[in-house]
């Protein structure tokens, strides 16, 4: 016999004894006792009698038809949606831009004698506003002064200025919004004095006589539009003032 086989043979002995692979463990009472507890449970289940319940059964059927509701809808099927763009109302309308309103109250602030309407002059309109502030800026830097950064802050300060005003001396509350607007398509005869500015100089005597009448021009429009549009008679003098005070700022800015 050589090494290896005897290496081989001494390999595979074992003092594990085989008998204890074939030992049987019995079961213990507690474990029958377990066993037994479970089939009398399962045994106690009650058995589902079909005959004994018809009714449910037959309620339990579907008689109505695959993807229809039994109930009756909530809302009516016969909706029809109309795809017609001509009912639609046009998008300035929807913006609230109305151009027969801008040109109205265009014409009310170049015609200072001419009476105002306060249903229309009482609207929140900012496109006019917006557009002569823009000119008023584009005219200013066309005479070499940079300078809307003045005119948009000293219009938001006096609009702030002139509603805390208006809502101490009338009855009648006013917006913001309409202050605004109010105050800014009055700006027009700045735009105008700006744009004289491009041309000719305004530093001297005829600059300072001019100026003067474009911030009457001004003062006395917003006064008027603000008296009709708040039912302040008598008080356009008292309005007129603090509107004269914001306008001669623009007026300064235009002039130096």
């Amino acid at each position: 016999m050589t090494n290896f086989e005897q290496f081989d043979i001494d390999f595979y002995q074992s003092n594990y004894p085989t008998d204890n692979q074939q030992q049987v463990y019995p079961e213990s009472e507690d474990t029958g006792q377990v066993h037994g507890s479970k089939k009398g449970w399962t045994g106690a289940l009650p058995q589902s009698d079909a005959s004994a319940h018809p009714e449910m059964l037959s309620s339990q059927q579907y008689s109505g038809q695959i993807f229809q509701p039994a109930h009756a809808s909530e809302f009516p099927s016969n909706i029809t949606y109309s795809d017609n763009f001509d009912e639609e109302p046009p998008l300035l309308e929807e913006l609230g831009i109305n151009f027969d309103h801008i040109w109205q109250k265009t014409l009310t602030v170049l015609n200072p004698m001419k009476p105002a309407d306060g249903s229309i002059m009482n609207e929140t309109d900012l496109t006019g506003p917006m557009i002569f502030c823009l000119a008023l800026g584009g005219t200013l830097l066309l005479a070499g002064k940079v300078h809307f950064g003045y005119v948009y802050g000293m219009s938001a300060i006096g609009c702030i200025g002139i509603h805390a005003l208006l809502n101490l001396m009338s009855l009648a509350s006013v917006s913001y919004g309409c202050v605004a607007s109010v105050l800014g398509y009055c700006l027009l005869p700045m735009v105008i004095l700006s744009s004289y500015a491009i041309f000719f100089s305004l530093q001297g005597t005829l600059g300072t006589l001019l100026a003067l009448v474009i911030i009457g021009w001004c003062s006395l429009s917003a006064s008027k539009i603000f008296i009709s549009a708040l039912a302040m008679e008598g008080q356009q003098f008292l309005v007129a003032y603090p509107c004269a005070l914001l306008y001669g700022l623009f007026a300064l800015m235009t002039v130096f």
